[in-house]
């Protein structure tokens, strides 16, 4: 999860592939500003303090002292561009990832929109958890809050992960089903056929998809849907190369 994995119209989905989503970038604010001076299509973008405000709800009900978990699922598993003192596979229940957010920019454009996934109600869902020591959890929970929430395509909540070593609460960001680019749940076969193709300033939107494929393989897990959606989109681009 990412600018890559907001509604297409994030911070790292706005700017040039020359301008990596790094801590560093999120930090100094070099890639939102980027991103506002490239978005100019009249969408409605958070401010730096609404950003923050936004994170400031959230650890307002969290346990002064404690540190706090974020739950990854897409791009934040393989480039998390911030600094954490522990990582660990978890699942979460009630919300699946889904290719349910349209992106007309970062990997893909609006002529061959690409779908960037988020979490959406029901099911389960695999993925990675991020610990943040109290002293420094708000400071680096601002970098993947300026990632995923510069547009309305994502809304943070606490949820419950299920680990090897019992559950933990962890924020996470699941999908705005309010916003215009919320897609809903798609045909697997809509789904190939534009991830097949699509891609922008960040890369394809088949790149994403091996990428997160590849980290939850690497801990042993998956995800049934990715796996066929993979499988399809091979066959896509062999027909399409011949």
């Amino acid at each position: 999860m990412a600018p890559e994995d907001a509604a297409g119209d994030t911070a790292g989905d706005a700017v040039e592939q020359s301008i990596r989503i790094t801590a560093e970038a999120l930090r100094d604010g070099s890639l939102i500003a980027a991103a506002r001076l490239r978005m100019s299509d009249g969408a409605a973008l958070r401010s730096d303090a609404e950003i923050e405000a936004s994170l400031d709800a959230m650890l307002a009900s969290h346990p002064p002292g404690q540190d706090v978990w974020l739950f990854g699922y897409g791009s934040l598993m393989w480039n998390p561009a911030m600094h954490y003192a522990e990582s660990r596979p978890g699942a979460v229940r009630g919300w699946h990832r889904s290719y349910c957010l349209w992106a007309h920019m970062g990997r893909g454009t609006p002529e061959a929109p690409g779908l960037m996934l988020a979490l959406d109600r029901g099911g389960s869902s695999v993925g990675m958890l991020f610990r943040f020591p109290s002293a420094t959890a708000r400071a680096e929970l601002l970098l993947p809050w300026r990632r995923e929430m510069f547009t309305g395509g994502y809304m943070a909540r606490w949820v419950r992960v299920d680990t090897e070593d019992g559950p933990v609460r962890a924020a996470t960001f699941v999908a705005n089903r309010a916003y215009p680019r919320y897609a809903g749940r798609l045909d697997e076969a809509v789904i190939a056929a534009s991830l097949a193709v699509a891609a922008g300033g960040l890369g394809s939107c088949v790149e994403y998809l091996v990428q997160t494929l590849t980290v939850l393989r690497a801990h042993g897990r998956t995800d049934h849907r990715l796996e066929r959606l993979e499988r399809a989109v091979l066959r896509a681009s062999t027909k399409s190369a011949r």
